[in-house]
């Protein structure tokens, strides 16, 4: 069996068809482990990818995170400030990249994680795909993936566009977030389709579906199990996760409070795990009216 024989067909996939720019070759991230973190607007992404990066930093990797969302807030934990896009210091050099240092799109942040905040189109006028690749072209330009062991997109609400299923073209492996609650759950079963849908043209596989923001996991659990998925981590609804980002700090910065060290604990396993390997995983997304039976309403 080839390795893509068991990636489910689907309606409307990336291939015959498709409307898409496929991948330059040469834009090809090598070298790194490359994750796209996916999930529901407002679902914490941006909170769960910076303190990723931050966990794989005291594992001792060398760790870049790129936001890909026009609000630019994705590594504001890991910086403690709002920092330019890579679409807004193009402009002001007309598009001309050579003009640009490293330090006018890259910032430092907590352990030494590198910082890139992709941002997007103005609203209406463009496609945010573009700018996840002007975003990567430029950072291949300037040999900033070189020296790199781990790569995170932070990538922008749900998936239902080519554009931003960008990041999947140079991701090894897709991580959702989600919720226990049928809202994330629907989401999490469109993000899935998308990326089956890259996995015919591209090396990104699932890794599995992170719990967030939930006491419990029931739900998710049983999505999981009826699709032949997996929940790879669980992040409680911990008050301190919202006080660390009103505090601009990721969760390794705050105090040794139980409730902090426990969630600590659990994203350094989880990059222990990611960084080990996850089986690629092919689960079989559910038509709306299954997914409506499954779980119904909250």
């Amino acid at each position: 069996m080839s390795p893509r024989d068991d990636i489910p067909v689907l309606r409307g996939e990336d291939g015959e068809g498709s409307v898409q720019v496929h991948q330059d070759e040469t834009m090809k991230i090598e070298g790194a482990k490359v994750f796209s973190i996916y999930g529901k607007g407002g679902i914490g992404k941006s909170t769960t990818s910076s303190n990723l990066s931050a966990a794989f930093s005291m594992l001792g990797k060398r760790v870049l995170q790129i936001g890909c969302d026009p609000k630019h807030d994705s590594t504001f934990t890991l910086t403690g400030h709002l920092q330019s896009t890579v679409i807004d210091v193009l402009k002001e050099v007309d598009f001309h990249p050579e003009e640009l240092r490293p330090e006018d799109f890259m910032v430092e942040g907590f352990n030494g994680v590198m910082c890139v905040e992709a941002g997007g189109p103005p609203a209406g006028t463009g496609c945010g795909g573009y700018v996840v690749g002007q975003t990567v072209k430029l950072l291949k330009q300037h040999h900033m993936l070189e020296d790199t062991d781990v790569v995170i997109f932070d990538v922008l609400g749900d998936v239902v566009c080519g554009g931003f299923a960008a990041p999947l073209q140079h991701a090894d492996r897709a991580v959702i977030v989600t919720a226990n609650d049928f809202d994330s759950i629907y989401a999490m079963n469109r993000i899935i389709a998308a990326v089956q849908a890259k996995s015919k043209n591209y090396n990104v596989r699932l890794a599995g579906c992170i719990a967030n923001r939930s006491e419990d996991t029931d739900q998710v659990d049983k999505y999981c199990k009826r699709v032949g998925f997996e929940r790879i981590a669980h992040m409680p609804l911990v008050d301190a996760i919202r006080r660390s980002r009103l505090m601009k700090k990721t969760l390794f910065e705050m105090p040794d409070d139980e409730d902090i060290v426990q969630c600590r604990a659990e994203y350094l396993r989880l990059a222990e795990l990611l960084w080990a390997g996850t089986e690629p995983l092919a689960p079989h997304p559910l038509p709306d009216r299954e997914i409506f039976e499954l779980l119904g309403f909250d």
